[in-house]
């Protein structure tokens, strides 16, 4: 199992941003597509974006995407969510983790404890 761990989340205003974190010890996060989800009080998980783990396209759902963007850093083991022009519909406990394929209908293979976003004046 890839164990992974979520950090930068925080309140925020709407319109503002911020970049989530995903670091994993030991695995080489590069070998693996990464995907994000998050889940919103009383709603269901929802794929938000995924990278693969080779030269591919990067996966947005349709709700973010041209507001968040995700890239790797391999120097750092470190896959970033950086989140611009936030709403409050973006409220959510954000997860990371190794997936076999990106897309909608991607399953992570472990969820850790995640990071809050919360978006509110």
């Amino acid at each position: 199992q890839v164990q992974v761990e979520e950090s930068g989340g925080g309140l925020v205003q709407p319109g503002g941003s911020l970049r989530l974190s995903c670091a994993s010890s030991p695995f080489t996060m590069s070998y693996y597509a990464i995907g994000w989800f998050r889940q919103a009080p009383g709603k269901e998980r929802e794929a938000v974006s995924c990278i693969p783990g080779r030269p591919a396209t990067t996966y947005y759902a349709d709700s973010v995407k041209g507001r968040f963007t995700l890239s790797r850093n391999n120097a750092k083991n470190t896959v970033y969510l950086q989140m611009d022009s936030l709403e409050p519909e973006d409220t959510a406990v954000y997860y990371c983790a190794a997936v076999i394929a990106c897309g909608a209908t991607m399953t992570p293979s472990h969820l850790g404890p995640g990071t809050r976003v919360t978006v509110s004046l």
